[in-house]
């Protein structure tokens, strides 16, 4: 979400819908942790709803909900799904709840970031929930937790697996993962869009390739403090030339140097093979 000091930036966030809606992507989510959504007044949400409706007419758009109250407002604005911020009580009541609005996608997030680490047997009561239609799994380094959700995942065919999971992205869609819902998307999107095609396509070399390129975009991006990611992916947009260089503030980040952002705008640079 692009801001200027504390208000959300308008012109750059259009400028950026426009470029979304030119990528290779089925759809976008909203006031989710990457667009800062719990914290957007309800009016805020409203807005950014409604600009990336109007640019994105035929994607689906997913919106985060922490509670009924999201929920219903992201119906009201259209949006086609919704996906469930982890509660920390209830979580198959709460997802059962959330599904009474729209489809629902679960969240396994890793707890320092405000996650709830679901049992074997929640994560499969969630899943026979017929208004949960899968779940985005955002473990950031566990890999052995990753590998623990997808030997769930096995036993629901009919859900949908989403990796959440900018650290090892590519070995998530080995292990099983068939779309991808990531912070690290919201830059860079044409490279993730072409390593999913890859994936899907059995080309083994373009995806080892992509693969790797992408890991190095994450070291780079989700490193600590980790809170810092979104500024981060706002500093990768403005060096792509898609958000002016101004409009790259996080009201409620942490403070950052200006050196990791010189290796952000080198990454992105090189990755586009500018000098």
């Amino acid at each position: 979400m692009p801001f200027r000091g504390s208000s959300i930036d308008i012109p750059a966030q259009r400028a950026y819908a426009s470029w979304m809606a030119q990528q290779r992507v089925a759809g976008v989510a909203l006031w989710a942790h990457t667009g800062r959504g719990p914290h957007l007044s309800e009016d805020e949400r409203r807005v950014v709803l409604e600009e990336w409706r109007a640019a994105l007419p035929d994607k689906t758009i997913i919106a985060g909900a922490n509670g009924p109250t999201m929920a219903r407002e992201a119906r009201r604005g259209r949006a086609d799904a919704l996906l469930a911020f982890p509660p920390h009580d209830n979580p198959v009541v709460f997802h059962d709840e959330l599904s009474e609005e729209l489809p629902v996608i679960a969240f396994y997030l890793y707890a320092a970031a405000g996650g709830t680490d679901y049992s074997d047997r929640t994560l499969h009561d969630i899943l026979a929930l017929p208004g949960v239609i899968g779940i985005k799994v955002a473990t950031l380094d566990s890999v052995m937790t990753f590998q623990r959700i997808a030997a769930v995942m096995r036993e629901h065919p009919d859900k949908l697996m989403i990796t959440g999971e900018d650290r090892f992205l590519g070995y998530s869609l080995m292990m099983g993962a068939r779309a991808a819902l990531i912070g690290m998307g919201a830059a860079l999107t044409d490279m993730q869009a072409q390593l999913l095609e890859a994936s899907q396509n059995a080309d083994e070399r373009t995806f080892l390739r992509l693969s790797a390129q992408l890991d190095a975009f994450g070291a780079v991006t989700f490193t600590a403090p980790i809170e810092g990611y979104i500024r981060r992916m706002l500093w990768a947009l403005a060096a792509d030339g898609v958000i002016p260089d101004e409009a790259c503030d996080d009201p409620w980040g942490p403070a950052l140097p200006a050196a990791e952002r010189d290796a952000v705008r080198r990454f992105v640079r090189e990755a586009r093979g500018k000098p």
